[in-house]
């Protein structure tokens, strides 16, 4: 059995308004984490699979936050199943039979060792209709699900983006959190000088960074960046620095004007300390004339540049 629905039709725009939700979630190349382990047991479980998933599509990639059943943490976009489940983000996707079906007979994981031949996606959709993943779950045999197996997989899915949507928000808190702790540090700079520029500098693949070099290795790493970044700042003018809680990520106040030098001098120590220690760090930006002079606003602005220079563009080019 393979059920085919009305997919929603791809756009450059809709995929970047897609990829940004995803962005803004901060969950993407994050560690581990128990209840996420348990969802794809208790998916897994209740559907009565061998392998079960939460997985995101990044860009060109699905990404594992939780699996059971399978090795890898990642495959291709292009050959991931659940690509074509987010397409209708209303619906559960169910194929009776992968290797029957001609979109995904040649896919890895049915023509490969995993030999997948059933295969049940629930879109994860954020609160603004966005569908960034599925909880999903496959067996090594044609099937179907029951109707209480269905039920069940879409209420997995519904509890899997509300820790989600939960996890962003704890994640914007704690960059907040990061702002206001630097916006109070004290500040040789003069009445009423407010903060120019927010740029965001975030460690790209750290789950996986963890996994290959050990925690302990990445959070030396992480604690070398620090006062690179620290030395491109003035403080004399109140600019200050800060790592996000339980982050590969750190948030920089600019204070007063031309801070484009400063900017672009922690664009460039980015680049370089890239190079040097084998692991990506990009760089996000906003300025309190382009987006509003609030911290939520600014950051918001910068996570959106941050997301823009995952897709391969500029804060410069973007503006």
């Amino acid at each position: 059995m393979s059920v085919h629905h009305n997919v929603t039709a791809v756009t450059p725009e809709s995929e970047r308004l897609r990829q940004q939700a995803l962005d803004r979630l901060h969950v993407v190349d994050s560690l581990p984490e128990a209840i996420y382990e348990d969802l794809v047991r208790l998916a897994a479980a209740v559907c009565e699979t061998p392998i079960a998933v939460v997985s995101l599509i990044d860009r060109d990639r699905q990404w594992f936050k939780a699996r059971i059943g399978i090795d890898d943490h990642e495959t291709t976009r292009s050959a991931a199943v659940c690509d074509h489940a987010i397409r209708n983000p209303g619906e559960l996707m169910e194929v009776g039979d992968l290797a029957q079906d001609a979109r995904f007979a040649d896919f890895p994981i049915v023509a490969g060792d995993t030999k997948a031949r059933f295969y049940a996606g629930m879109p994860l959709v954020t609160q603004e209709g966005q569908p960034i993943g599925t909880v999903c779950v496959v067996d090594h045999a044609p099937r179907a699900l029951s109707e209480t197996q269905r039920a069940s997989l879409e209420a997995l899915a519904r509890v899997t983006m509300a820790l989600l949507e939960a996890h962003g928000q704890r994640h914007q808190q704690d960059v907040l959190a990061a702002l206001q702790e630097t916006a109070a540090a004290p500040q040789t700079v003069e009445a009423g000088t407010e903060t120019s520029a927010i740029a965001i500098l975030e460690l790209q693949g750290f789950a996986a960074a963890v996994d290959r070099l050990g925690e302990r290795a990445v959070e030396k790493i992480l604690a070398s960046l620090d006062p690179v970044f620290d030395a491109c700042l003035r403080h004399d003018l109140g600019d200050r620095i800060n790592r996000v809680t339980s982050s590969p990520e750190f948030v920089a106040m600019l204070v007063g004007g031309d801070v484009e030098g400063r900017l672009a001098a922690l664009r460039n120590a980015a680049a370089v300390q890239s190079a040097q220690v084998g692991l990506t760090v990009l760089m996000g930006a906003a300025l309190s004339d382009s987006v509003g002079s609030s911290l939520q606003a600014m950051y918001l602005g910068a996570d959106e540049d941050l997301s823009l220079q995952k897709d391969g563009l500029g804060w410069q080019s973007a503006g």
